[in-house]
């Protein structure tokens, strides 16, 4: 495979990670309420992003966008927890390591911007996605942590940073 390039998000990737999130969220029957199909920050994922305590990172090759994954602070928390977003990548992309990369480069920003722990929030079909954050070391909790607004995800996962 060729060399991977993960950089923060810029405007001429806002439409083709908002094609890539959908398509996935479609393929797992998930493109309803509840899930970050019709999340508002998917009309200009760069803008959002800016703000402090936020970081977009994208995954190319060659210049082609296949996938990205956020942190940002976990809604309604004390500010010590951040929230895993978004990480979703092209079928093309899949079982090339790109998850890892990408999930190691969003803990260690984590870990930098000072959150001492990082949440996230999945649905139980994505299997594979659950095994990822496992061997990073999230474990499964029992209840939605914050407000992400995504009530449909009904599998929840923390990591201590």
């Amino acid at each position: 495979m060729e060399k991977v390039n993960i950089r923060p998000i810029e405007a001429k990737d806002n439409a083709a990670i908002r094609k890539i999130i959908r398509t996935v969220l479609e393929e797992y029957g998930l493109d309803r309420e509840g899930t970050a199909y019709n999340d508002p920050s998917l009309n200009d994922m760069t803008a959002f992003y800016q703000a402090d305590g936020h970081l977009y990172l994208i995954a190319e090759i060659e210049n082609k966008v296949l996938g990205g994954g956020g942190i940002g602070p976990l809604p309604n928390s004390d500010g010590a927890i951040c929230e895993l977003q978004k990480m979703y990548f092209s079928t093309d992309a899949r079982g090339k390591g790109l998850g890892t990369q990408m999930i190691t480069a969003c803990l260690n920003a984590a870990k930098s911007m000072g959150y001492t722990q990082c949440y996230l929030e999945t649905d139980p079909d994505m299997t594979v996605a659950q095994k990822m954050y496992l061997k990073h070391g999230f474990r499964y909790l029992d209840k939605a942590v914050g407000c992400t607004g995504h009530s449909a995800c009904e599998v929840w996962m923390i990591k201590d940073l």
